[in-house]
């Protein structure tokens, strides 16, 4: 039996002793079959289920809210080799994992964000994330998704520290 709560490719059946060489060279066979926006194109299409046409979902209404956004693949290993897509503008805004029985989206600064309509349901253990876990079935209130979206981002600028002349 496998645990709803460990991603769904945590069980993947590439072999490998996880050595930073391997790591190394997973990461550059990554960099030359393409971008990160095609790279989190081909994971959305190999789940073929609900998870990726709910992350498609989120990752469409991100770009929406925040037309500048840029997309990445971070955190790539032999457990979860296609990564996890993140959106970032100046500094990561949120990213997206996909689980066996739901669809995560992790505000990195959520806890500074107001959430006024109660979007945020996970990771309230810790100070600084806060996540939406949308289930098989669920919907998302569009607005205040764009609206947490738009309110991360203007929370990255304002951090940004000053560049010198």
């Amino acid at each position: 039996m496998t645990d709803p709560n460990l991603p769904s490719t945590a069980f993947s059946s590439e072999a490998g002793d996880g050595s930073r060489e391997e790591n190394a060279n997973k990461q550059e066979v990554g960099a030359e079959t393409g971008n990160d926006s095609s790279r989190i194109d081909a994971k959305l299409a190999a789940l073929g289920d609900w998870r990726g046409e709910a992350l498609s979902r989120m990752r469409g209404l991100i770009h929406a809210a925040a037309p500048e956004v840029v997309e990445a693949v971070k955190w790539v290993k032999p457990s979860n080799p296609s990564g996890v897509p993140t959106w970032e503008h100046a500094g990561i805004l949120c990213t997206g994992e996909v689980y066996k029985a739901y669809v995560k989206l992790t505000f990195a600064y959520g806890a500074a964000l107001d959430d006024p309509t109660g979007l945020f349901n996970a990771g309230f253990g810790g100070g600084t994330r806060r996540a939406i876990d949308i289930r098989e079935g669920e919907t998302i209130d569009a607005a205040a998704l764009m609206a947490l979206v738009k309110a991360a981002m203007a929370l990255n600028v304002a951090k940004q520290k000053p560049r010198r002349a």
